[in-house]
């Protein structure tokens, strides 16, 4: 997530020599300093001046590992503003390792980040101020459309629908393309169908005035083959499934959260 950011970035006509990168692995530092021509290092800077620096941080990390960072950050900040990117981890609880910093926005960005087509919700604490907000927008607008939350507890619901949900898309995309080499047609054929409907699809329903369900309708004429197909998913339950998908996955954010708070 953080490359499809910085490539947004550059994509956007930012200065790639204002971003430094720090990343312990020296495979990744030296990939990232050759595609971005970003500055990079392997530790964590070392003073207030240098970190200070920067009007922006933002924590690309793994939530496990957000905690033990947040320890080497929180001697040195002064006015930077922080983005976190992290799953599951609420505001309060980074404030909190960072000796009670509040200049924090959360993200939950998604992967369409990467080709610059993803949706991030954020989350501003209340000591945020409006330029950081502006920042934050920046950054995040620059990897796809941006969306605030004015409450903090809807972001579990935002990770379980946008954050997750590419993978949703991309298993029913498995599943229309096995459908469809079972009916006969070649892997590449099956593959090229499958995308294309849900790209066309989705690029439908973000331009129409309509609800999506009337959408459905005009694509389900009675008595034809979508209403068979729309009568088999029914059939199975699907929308309840999804449904119960994306509830286990908001669990699953709020119990990543509690759990890394403790």
């Amino acid at each position: 997530m953080a490359s499809a950011i910085i490539s947004g970035l550059k994509n956007n006509g930012f200065s790639m020599a204002a971003i430094t990168v720090i990343e312990p692995d020296a495979k990744k530092r030296a990939l990232l300093a050759t595609e971005f021509n970003v500055q990079v290092s392997d530790t964590y800077v070392e003073n207030h001046s240098t970190v200070n620096r920067n009007n922006v941080i933002v924590l690309a990390v793994k939530p496990q590992q957000l905690r033990e960072v947040c320890k080497q950050l929180s001697q040195k900040l002064k006015s930077s503003l922080i983005i976190s990117i992290a799953a599951g981890i609420r505001s309060a609880d980074i404030s909190r390792w960072l000796n009670n910093y509040q200049a924090i926005v959360r993200v939950m960005p998604n992967t369409p980040a990467q080709i610059q087509a993803g949706v991030s919700a954020l989350y501003a604490m209340p000591n945020v101020s409006q330029s950081q907000r502006d920042h934050a927008n920046t950054i995040l607008n620059a990897v796809g459309e941006v969306l605030w939350l004015d409450d903090e507890l809807k972001m579990d619901a935002v990770t379980a629908i946008s954050g997750s949900g590419p993978a949703y898309v991309f298993y029913l995309i498995e599943a229309l393309q096995e459908a469809a080499i079972g009916l006969g047609l070649t892997s590449e054929e099956s593959r090229m169908l499958a995308v294309q409907t849900f790209a066309g699809a989705s690029l439908l329903a973000k331009l129409s005035a309509d609800d999506v369900s009337k959408l459905r309708a005009q694509v389900t004429s009675k008595g034809g083959t979508t209403e068979q197909g729309i009568l088999a998913l029914e059939a199975a339950n699907i929308k309840n499934t999804m449904m119960i998908a994306a509830r286990a996955a908001a669990e699953k954010s709020r119990s990543l959260g509690d759990d890394l708070a403790k």
